[in-house]
């Protein structure tokens, strides 16, 4: 397929071109009777161009691939959907071209690593390789490269987006404003909201406790060591659920994205070696080195996980009743260090404790509505006062694993309507979001209007689509 290079200032030579290229057609989607619907066309002969931007082409092909990953990844049938991949083929092309007049670029790794991480997904969610490879009529290896450079784009397009909103930001007299502007009726209701600390107690095994599991391990390391297929053992007795599909495979990840044990192995190795099973905060462990590229390493592994013991359990609730007991003796030891110091969750003992809002990780929010909170959590905090400290309670999370926790009301704000007092932090973010979101919006239409951009008749009837072609239609080919 060559490659048409198009410019503003080369738009009747283009004209000329396109017109001739668009006479060749291909199947266009049936019409479905609601107006993000694709209008039914000719029967299919060959690929067409749906679209010129500047000096990028977008086939009809690219849209077939994209909406074949959309179903493969559960997606339902919509042709519709069609619409919004165009749409985002659009966008992408016009960043991904200023990207390059801005020198914004991703390095190959980080792109391989991507391809990798978007397969095992799709893998995962098709229910694996065989019923993947069956629905996208190719193999997997060849799905990757079709892929690729799609990518590549999009990772460029999405980085080149960062760079045009680096700098945006919003004064306290903006957010005010913007405030302002929301008419009264208007105005969100916020929920009910609570600020919670908690102090974690996980049950510790013994070195007996976990010898059967370390046993286990040791039985499957020395069968893949007299040749029995790695990944086949992985994918029935790993008991890490995220990659035991995938026979294993974590793909490619730095030295940060593994605990201390796992990652000394990891890059010890050379490709191709074997480790011998080690213990993590997870269990017990071996793992195979695949491949190395500079810091980074693609590693594959089995993980056996010892049982809890109802010992461990016994031992984590006298250790957790205890420190409650001293911190009701001892009204001057802090909630916040007690939890820094004995509770074994990493991710809040850190934080004096304190519970971040799931669906606000970002700003780092401690304020949870209570229609968020966890179940267990919700009953127990429900007949709190603020500033108590519950009694430790046995608790069990979503993957099966028991602990004791002791919970601490820091704040209660009920349900009211936004105001800048209360809310100032999350009014701050919608204008923020706000602002974003216009900044964006300008650059594209300044970029539009300075772009060659033709699209296909088909394609614009597509909501989505209105205002992108700058080609009049008495210029376009007719078929």
């Amino acid at each position: 397929m060559h490659i048409l290079h198009y410019t503003v200032y080369m738009r009747k030579i283009g004209l000329a071109i396109l017109s001739l290229l668009l006479t060749i057609s291909v199947a266009e989607a049936k019409t479905h009777g609601n107006r993000d619907t694709v209008p039914a066309g000719p029967k299919r002969t060959l690929d067409k161009i749906v679209a010129v931007v500047g000096s990028s082409i977008i086939l009809q092909s690219d849209i077939e691939l994209g909406y074949a990953r959309y179903l493969a990844e559960g997606g339902r049938p919509d042709e519709g959907v069609k619409c919004y991949i165009a749409q985002n083929l659009l966008t992408q092309k016009l960043l991904a071209q200023q990207a390059v007049i801005d020198s914004v670029t991703v390095s190959d790794d980080d792109v391989d690593n991507e391809v990798d991480r978007r397969m095992r997904s799709s893998i995962q969610k098709a229910g694996g390789q065989d019923r993947l490879e069956q629905f996208l009529g190719r193999s997997v290896l060849q799905y990757k490269d079709e892929i690729r450079p799609d990518i590549k784009e999009s990772m460029v397009a999405s980085k080149m987006r960062s760079k045009i909103t680096e700098k945006v930001n919003v004064t306290p007299m903006e957010v005010e404003q913007y405030f302002k502007k929301i008419a009264k009726d208007s105005l969100p209701t916020f929920n009910k909201e609570v600020e919670i600390g908690e102090i974690v107690f996980q049950p510790k095994l013994s070195e007996k406790e976990k010898a059967d599991a370390k046993a286990k391990c040791e039985e499957l390391y020395q069968r893949v060591k007299k040749g029995e297929d790695f990944a086949t053992l992985a994918r029935l007795y790993s008991q890490d659920t995220g990659s035991a599909p995938d026979g294993g495979d974590l793909g490619f990840a730095d030295r940060n994205t593994f605990v201390k044990e796992f990652a000394s192995w990891a890059f010890r190795l050379k490709a191709g070696e074997i480790s011998p099973v080690f213990e993590t905060e997870f269990g017990f462990h071996f793992l195979q080195v695949i491949e190395r590229r500079g810091e980074q390493v693609h590693v594959r592994h089995i993980l056996i996980i010892p049982t809890i013991t109802q010992a461990s359990i016994d031992r984590a609730k006298a250790k957790a009743d205890s420190i409650y007991d001293m911190l009701q003796k001892n009204q001057k030891i802090a909630f916040s260090a007690a939890a820094a110091y004995y509770s074994d969750d990493k991710e809040t003992k850190y934080d004096g404790g304190m519970m971040l809002n799931a669906e606000n990780v970002e700003t780092r929010s401690t304020f949870i509505p209570t229609d968020k909170l966890d179940p267990q959590v919700a009953l127990t905090i429900d007949t709190m006062k603020v500033g108590e400290i519950s009694k430790p309670q046995l608790f069990t999370e979503a993957n099966g694993k028991k602990d004791y926790k002791i919970f601490y009301l820091k704040s209660v704000t009920d349900a009211h309507k936004a105001n800048l007092k209360q809310d100032f932090p999350k009014i701050k973010e919608y204008a923020l979001n706000d602002k974003l979101n216009r900044t964006i919006s300008e650059w594209f239409e300044k970029r539009r209007k300075e772009t060659f951009i033709r699209i296909d008749p088909e394609y614009q009837s597509c909501p989505q689509l209105k205002g992108w072609n700058n080609v009049p239609l008495s210029a376009q080919a007719k078929p």
